[in-house]
């Protein structure tokens, strides 16, 4: 049994995160000691470092929700799941597409300004300053 700093240091994470996960019910309510304090086992550990790679994909916790309550049901098809990721891949596609047009307007900007000037000569405080 692991106190929830141990569990924090052993998932490479924070006592806080560990606290915003169950409280989000991702993680079940540990057992307590006869001092009130919280106990996690290994099926803890293990679910937080799910959680944790989840979240390392920038998946939201609805996303994890709905993987969690498959990995808790083995017995499901795992059709779902896919559709899931293929969602998920989707909206990084399109965050992917808007950074990229992000990243022109940025250039195009830099490239109002290719010489030192004053402040009231910079092409991208003037670019800034304009109406669309």
């Amino acid at each position: 049994m692991l106190r929830i700093g141990e569990l924090a240091k052993k998932a490479d994470c924070l006592v806080q995160t560990v606290r915003f996960y169950e409280s989000e019910g991702l993680l079940p309510e540990p057992a307590r000691s006869e001092g009130n304090f919280r106990l996690y086992d290994d099926a803890h550990l293990q679910r937080l470092q799910f959680i944790r790679r989840c979240r390392a994909k920038d998946m939201t916790l609805d996303e994890i929700r709905q993987l969690l309550s498959f990995r808790d049901r083995p017995e499901l098809d795992c059709g779902e799941v896919n559709l899931l990721v293929d969602s998920h891949i989707a909206q990084v596609r399109a965050k992917i597409k808007e950074l990229r047009e992000l990243e022109r307007e940025l250039m195009d900007l830099r490239r109002s300004c290719d010489t030192a000037r004053t402040a009231r000569e910079c092409g991208i405080l003037n670019s800034l300053a304009e109406a669309a």
